[in-house]
């Protein structure tokens, strides 16, 4: 492995990587650090960019989320589809997938053109449970299977080992982890020597985790963001008005580029069509980097929920 590439690579992770990956996942991952480079400086982000996942796989850059969308979600999700949404973010537990599964089987799109991400529960057998998933989605497989959040008690090796399963045997392409932290996915990691190609987390600027990015990106995780409009609650920002009405854009389509130019995956829910088709319209603009900073500047650690579990 070039020195370049491997100085990318957590210490806490490079061990099992060098021990245990093999040549494969090594020539991929240096093939990822060279794409995602590229990527993140090219300053050519659009709305058909994508990201590489240590698989070889490729992930959208953005995704519709769709917690809490019970009512029309057929209907809401077709939509989107036809806006130009390549990526749907679901979970067994947000009662959405059949309505999902409806709208991608008469959206008439080819499977290959977008991207599911559904989740297991800590307390499922993940194997099983990604197999209903998949029954209510009405898909052969899916994309991405994520462990929604670590169990109570350890880091959930054996539901790991049961996606790691799931994904041999093709129910999905890719595997990955949601609210875990630093700590959490190392020793995940250690566990069982695969590294998760996503960490999906809550994240704006007014609450992430500086030393979470630097972690992910050293270590080739994508990092997705839930609620990255943080359900609307500081959309009256002062701070965020002030420099949306710079560039003549909405706060929410500040927030969304933020994430994007730091190589983030925002997963932005919206109701509305007017506002799904807003949340698509920041690929036209880019921030200056002293705004970046400044809007990193915000960060409070907030949560809609209270807490931020990674930090």
């Amino acid at each position: 492995m070039p020195d370049a590439v491997r100085s990318h690579i957590h210490p806490g992770c490079l061990y099992v990587i060098s021990a245990i990956a093999g040549q494969e996942t090594v020539r991929r991952l240096e093939t990822m650090a060279a794409a995602t480079h590229a990527l993140h400086f090219a300053n050519e982000l659009r709305a058909d960019s994508t990201l590489p996942l240590p698989s070889g796989n490729r992930m959208p850059l953005l995704g519709l989320g769709t917690y809490e969308l019970r009512h029309h979600t057929s209907e809401s999700v077709a939509q989107a589809l036809a806006a130009g949404y390549q990526m749907i973010d679901t979970s067994g537990d947000y009662h959405t997938q059949r309505g999902i599964g409806d709208a991608l089987r008469h959206c008439g799109l080819p499977r290959d053109s977008f991207f599911v991400v559904t989740k297991i529960e800590a307390t499922d057998d993940a194997f099983e449970a990604t197999r209903v998933n998949l029954a209510e989605l009405r898909l052969d497989y899916a994309d991405l299977v994520l462990i929604h959040r670590p169990p109570a008690g350890g880091v959930g090796e054996v539901l790991w080992q049961e996606l790691r399963r799931a994904k041999r045997e093709g129910l999905t392409r890719d595997i990955g982890v949601s609210n875990y932290s630093i700590e959490q996915i190392e020793e995940l990691v250690y566990r069982t020597g695969e590294l998760p190609a996503v960490n999906q987390i809550e994240w704006s600027p007014f609450g992430h985790s500086p030393r979470m990015l630097d972690f992910c990106f050293d270590n080739h995780i994508v990092i997705q963001a839930w609620s990255p409009l943080t359900r609307g609650l500081r959309l009256n920002d002062d701070k965020l008005t002030s420099l949306a009405a710079r560039y003549g854009k909405t706060p929410a389509q500040l927030l969304i580029r933020w994430n994007l130019q730091l190589g983030v995956v925002p997963l932005p829910k919206a109701n509305h069509a007017q506002h799904r088709q807003e949340n698509l319209e920041v690929f036209d603009f880019e921030l200056r980097q002293m705004d970046m900073v400044k809007m990193r500047a915000l960060n409070e650690h907030y949560s809609s929920m209270g807490v931020l579990p990674y930090v």
